[in-house]
């Protein structure tokens, strides 16, 4: 911005003869405009900035030009520069770059980069080893907009919400609101049990601000991202499948070896048998009649889906067989059914080795 020159004594100001009244007004009603403008942006910081406060969140003044009665959430930028926090950015974002390292995907910015549901649909057809059918690039907000409803519709299904609300929303992730792609990433990592230790308990400060007229009005929760290591899904202590699996492959081949031929032994009793316990297992289908065979009961067949047409219905079934294993006495599995159908070995050589533990000595 340029410096105004010093006004000269000689040379008073006179008015301009091609301006008139009406410019006159139009300056005076744009000069009004933007002292309005800047007086909302004050209120508005000191709804916040409330005197004696320690924790006042700093917020760029633009993100403070809102329309009547619209609210906007943000997080404090505080809460950026706390450590866990920037742990489970750095989590995230090297999981998604792992994931799709294949195709030569770099994300940098959880915000930019997500937000069309591009990157979504990438690292989701890579999770669920199926393909999305929308169009690959789209320039427009509103095909931005299509295309992501699209891929969260499916990441939806996948997840499980049928019937509850998830975290997101089309709007939400498509206006980089980053707490709502944080909850759709987290879900994610926990779904399909990546690889990856996110920090235990992180908590972010939201800020939603709501305009009523020329008043802004702001209030402040913690949100929390994360919870306990243990409510990830994953264990905290390894045990003797972590070991087989780590160090000694040899005697593992032995284990699953002998768990075929015991889960063979029952299951050939109704003319069936399993080749691969990663795979034959994942529809919940042998595992619902192995339970009633070891345990002496009929398992009716309208309880489960005999030929499961989708991943929902294959979780039902593993759900289930889980149930019945509560219900003839054993422990709940510390699997979740979703490990089962994912094709999870360890969790499925787990739940499988619990059976053989109690039912060993049947013939």
């Amino acid at each position: 911005m340029s410096s105004s020159r010093p006004k000269s004594p000689r040379s008073p100001k006179t008015p301009d003869k091609d301006e008139s009244i009406w410019d006159k007004i139009g300056t005076l009603g744009r000069k009004k405009r933007i002292k309005e403008v800047q007086e909302v942006q004050e209120e508005g910081k000191n709804a916040i900035d409330s005197p004696g406060n320690p924790n006042a969140p700093i917020i760029p003044a633009e993100d403070y030009n809102l329309g009547d009665n619209e609210q906007r959430a943000m997080i404090q930028p505080q809460s950026l520069n706390d450590p866990a926090v920037k742990k489970l950015l750095e989590v995230l974002v090297n999981w998604i770059n792992d994931e799709l390292a294949d195709q030569r995907i770099i994300v940098k910015n959880i915000e930019e980069d997500l937000y069309d549901g591009q990157v979504l649909q990438k690292l989701w057809e890579k999770l669920t080893h199926r393909k999305l059918d929308v169009q690959e690039v789209t320039q427009s907000e509103e095909g931005q907009r299509q295309k992501l409803k699209i891929v969260l519709q499916a990441v939806n299904h996948t997840l499980g919400f049928h019937h509850k609300t998830p975290k997101w929303t089309v709007e939400s992730v498509h206006s980089k609101n980053l707490v709502a792609i944080l909850h759709l990433l987290v879900a994610l990592v926990r779904h399909f049990r990546a690889p990856v230790r996110l920090p235990d308990n992180v908590y972010v400060t939201v800020v939603i601000v709501q305009k009523n007229g020329t008043q802004l009005s702001a209030q402040k929760y913690q949100e929390q991202l994360t919870a306990q290591y243990d409510d990830v899904g994953m264990r905290c202590e390894p045990d003797a499948f972590d070991t087989l699996f780590d160090h000694v492959p040899d005697k593992l081949a032995v284990v699953k070896r002998s768990l075929v031929t015991f889960v063979n032994k029952h299951l050939n009793k109704l003319n069936f048998e399993v080749a691969d316990l990663s795979t034959d297992f994942r529809d919940g289908v042998y595992l619902c009649l192995l339970m009633g065979v070891l345990g002496g009961f009929f398992v009716p067949l309208y309880d489960f889906h005999l030929t499961p047409k989708d991943t929902d219905q294959m979780v039902h079934n593993v759900a289930f067989a889980f149930e019945l294993m509560q219900d003839v006495g054993l422990p709940k599995p510390k699997a979740r059914p979703e490990d089962i159908v994912n094709m999870d070995l360890k969790s499925t050589l787990r739940v499988l080795y619990n059976l053989f533990t109690q039912y060993r000595n049947i013939s």
